[in-house]
């Protein structure tokens, strides 16, 4: 039988609680969770490598749980804040998609991302509802963010979307490809992770969403 875990919050102390050793800890449990795994990490190593008790520890995130869903919510809302997503109506769609492409991009194929990639799939993360909490606190929220985006700019009548979380989805997952397949297993060779690659895969797949969704008159390439 599988085990969920449901992560405890943390604790309420009498006085706010110190936010430079919060980001000690986040900073430490990023690294170690990447470098050793869930099961490999311990709380009091995480605090011995962050510089601060393991009560502090504890105080901050409540459990080693928490502590993991919160060091994976706090990298993507880093490598992809909200201002990534503002709708900048002045700059042109396609323009305004590729930058989002790009930052997204930067980020999923990070060595970093890939390892933590990795990590969400084993079965020690599925089992304790790890990777669930992971999906609402990064892919989630960043579908979530661009779909706003996408409202807006349907709003303006440069896009014509029926369901648009659908297509916030979709966006996203012609970024991602079977590069990223590739790389999560280890079967991308230079070249394919080249600039120039890498970049004419970026627009192709913007191309093909606005093909899609672009009213006429966008700024989407001249079909074939």
């Amino acid at each position: 039988m599988s085990r969920k875990s449901t992560p405890k919050p943390a604790a309420s102390p009498g006085r706010p609680k110190d936010l430079t050793k919060r980001a000690a800890i986040l900073d430490a449990a990023e690294r170690m969770f990447l470098q050793h795994g869930y099961e490999g990490v311990s709380m009091d190593q995480i605090a011995a490598e962050a510089g601060v008790s393991k009560l502090t520890v504890y105080s901050h995130f409540g459990d080693k749980d928490a502590l993991f869903a919160e060091a994976a919510r706090a990298y993507c809302e880093q490598q992809m804040p909200a201002s990534v997503f503002a709708p900048a109506p002045g700059t042109p769609l396609r323009e305004r998609l590729m930058e989002i492409a790009r930052a997204f991009f930067a980020m999923v194929f990070s060595p970093e991302a890939v390892a933590g990639h990795r990590l969400l799939c084993t079965p020690q993360m599925v089992d304790r509802g790890l990777a669930k909490l992971f999906w609402e606190g990064g892919p989630m929220r960043v579908q979530s963010a661009f779909a706003e985006l996408l409202r807006q700019r349907t709003a303006a009548g440069e896009l014509e979307i029926a369901d648009i979380p659908r297509a916030s989805a979709q966006f996203f997952t012609l970024l991602k490809g079977d590069l990223h397949a590739r790389l999560v297993f280890q079967c991308c060779d230079d070249e394919q992770m080249c600039e120039a690659h890498r970049e004419a895969h970026i627009e192709a797949s913007v191309d093909m969403f606005l093909r899609a969704y672009a009213t006429a008159g966008q700024d989407s390439r001249p079909r074939p």
